[in-house]
């Protein structure tokens, strides 16, 4: 098959997009197919001048990618491109995605993660991995995904939402909120405008850095336990991973850089947990009509009290990443579960 793999993009998760990307564009040409990498906001810029289409007959290089464990500089990103325009889709980006015969989505994050690109791709009937736009956009914004899947019996830390947060609404939310709590952006991910508050002094320094990604806001209850996800793919849940960090929390560095946390798959959890996790990340994947694979993200409380925190429709694939480690759980190598995730776009209806 002709397939353009589409990462990087204008987000927070660039970076990581574009290892996740390379991994995956790498691993369907093992598989026979005719991949091409594409970073979607820089687009074919200095690859080619002539009919995009070309490039599945003269496969470029796939270039490696390395990580520094630092978030990139959006606006460099931008003044980088030749292209000065303000659309996300960089030269030839669109007219590669039609001559393709899919595109295995590598993006995260927003304009990607978020539904939009998916949206744009169903009004020009680009086949595409993965979960449609509604499903995508709802996942992406944690206070969404709460409102629907707490009803339906999914238990979720206690939160309270703000939206359309302006400068005078600061000190009332300061005086409703106790700490300790988590302050987050809710469409975040890889753990970006997500701060763990434990002093009340603290809690303005905290609200504030998440207001300089949105206007919207999202105080969690803070659960102490361990952290777990676990995996849907084809409607069946996958074996959890327990995540450690070796220093600090599970953020943005921690994530993605080789060592830093420690990952035990299957989690060290008795069998009710176990189950009890999958069935709700395969509820929450059910709720949000999510297609082909998921990855719902929990903590468990000493006493084996599972909570959901989100879900992620386009997870990771890097090395390090969980879901691939999940897969090699029940015997699915990366190679395979690429193709599984490629296979999954030909029977969703686009």
């Amino acid at each position: 098959m002709n397939i353009v793999v589409l990462c990087g993009g204008l987000s927070t998760e660039r970076n990581i997009s574009l290892i996740s990307g390379t991994k995956i564009c790498t691993a369907l040409r093992r598989k026979g197919h005719r991949a091409v990498l594409v970073d979607m906001f820089m687009g074919l810029e200095g690859i080619t001048e002539g009919d995009p289409a070309a490039l599945f007959e003269h496969l470029p290089e796939i270039r490696p990618v390395s990580f520094d464990g630092t978030a990139p500089d959006l606006k460099q990103v931008r003044r980088s491109r030749k292209l000065q325009s303000p659309s996300i889709f960089g030269e030839g980006v669109l007219e590669i995605c039609q001559a393709a015969d899919v595109v295995f989505m590598a993006l995260h994050g927003a304009n990607g993660e978020d539904g939009r690109v998916q949206a744009a791709f169903d009004l020009l009937g680009i086949p595409y991995t993965g979960s449609g736009y509604l499903g995508a956009g709802i996942a992406m914004n944690k206070i969404m995904t709460k409102k629907l899947v707490a009803p339906e019996g999914v238990q979720t830390p206690a939160w309270a939402a703000y939206e359309h947060v302006r400068e005078e609404d600061i000190p009332a939310i300061l005086q409703a909120t106790q700490v300790p709590c988590v302050v987050k952006t809710p469409g975040g991910g890889s753990s970006l405008g997500v701060y763990i508050v434990r002093e009340k002094d603290a809690l303005e320094q905290a609200v504030r850095a998440c207001l300089e990604y949105d206007d919207q806001l999202l105080i969690e209850q803070l659960i102490e336990g361990r952290e777990f996800t676990c995996a849907v793919l084809n409607s069946r849940p996958l074996p959890s991973v327990e995540i450690a960090p070796v220093k600090g929390g599970y953020d943005y560095s921690n994530k993605y850089v080789a060592g830093a946390t420690v990952e035990i798959c299957p989690g060290r959890c008795n069998p009710a947990v176990e189950k009890k996790m999958g069935e709700m990340a395969l509820r929450v994947h059910k709720i949000l009509g999510l297609h082909t694979y998921s990855r719902s993200d929990f903590m468990v409380t000493e006493d084996d009290r599972v909570y959901f925190l989100e879900v992620n429709t386009l997870p990771g694939m890097t090395p390090t990443s969980l879901v691939p480690q999940e897969a090699a759980a029940v015997g699915i190598e990366y190679d395979e579960l690429c193709e599984l995730i490629v296979k999954g776009a030909d029977i969703r209806r686009v």
